[in-house]
Order: structure tokens, then C-alpha cells, then sequence
């Protein structure tokens, strides 16, 4: 399954993104029938000093990381979070979604 497939955009049910982090959640019953009433997320801490943190996901579905097509949408959900919070004129934010991600996840 490709990702690019799915608009993220239509598919929000909420989302809040700062310089300090934030998060989005999708709702996965347009992807497919089996999926009905559950969600998905994307998250991102802040570090400090103005860096974010990779972008971690989580979903309502139980052992979700064992299912091939559900860790695709997490992966395409979490670049898509990324091109929002990732700012050219930034020096932090403007890393590529692979820098981004050998960040640490909290700075705690």
C-alpha cells in the first residue's frame, strides 16, 4: 500500500503543532472497513534549545507495529507531520525528515 494514496489533510481529526512539539491524529475508516472507529497519531516533543525531537506514533489498534500496512501509514503520517512542522528558515526545523528521526525522542 503507498501512502501517497491517502490524504492525511481529509483524514484529521486533530492536531496542534508549535515550535515546542505537538501532534496529529488521523481517523483510519477511510483507509479501510476493518479499520472503522480507530485512530492514529503522530507526536513530536521538544528538546530544547529550539530542536524537536524524532516523531513518534502510536495507534489504537492493539499490536499495530506487527501489521506491515499499518507501520506504512505510520510512516507516511509522521513525514506528513514532519513537512508541517519542518521550517526552511529554521535551523533546527528545516532537517530532513532522516535527520529528524535519529533525534531523540524526549530529552528526558
Amino acid at each position: 500500500m503507498k501512502t501517497k494514496n491517502i490524504n492525511f489533510e481529509e483524514i484529521t481529526i486533530r492536531q496542534q503543532i508549535s515550535h515546542r512539539g505537538g501532534g496529529i491524529e488521523i481517523d483510519l475508516s477511510s483507509i479501510a472497513k476493518s479499520y472503522d472507529g480507530q485512530k492514529m497519531t503522530a507526536y513530536q516533543n521538544y528538546l530544547g534549545g529550539g530542536m524537536l525531537g524524532k516523531i513518534a506514533n502510536d495507534c489504537t489498534i492493539k499490536e499495530w507495529r506487527n501489521n506491515q500496512r499499518l507501520l506504512e501509514i505510520a510512516d507516511g503520517l509522521s513525514r506528513y507531520f514532519h513537512d508541517l512542522t519542518n521550517h526552511d528558515e529554521d535551523e533546527y526545523e528545516s532537517a530532513t525528515f532522516e535527520q529528524n528521526q535519529n533525534r531523540p525522542l524526549s530529552a528526558y
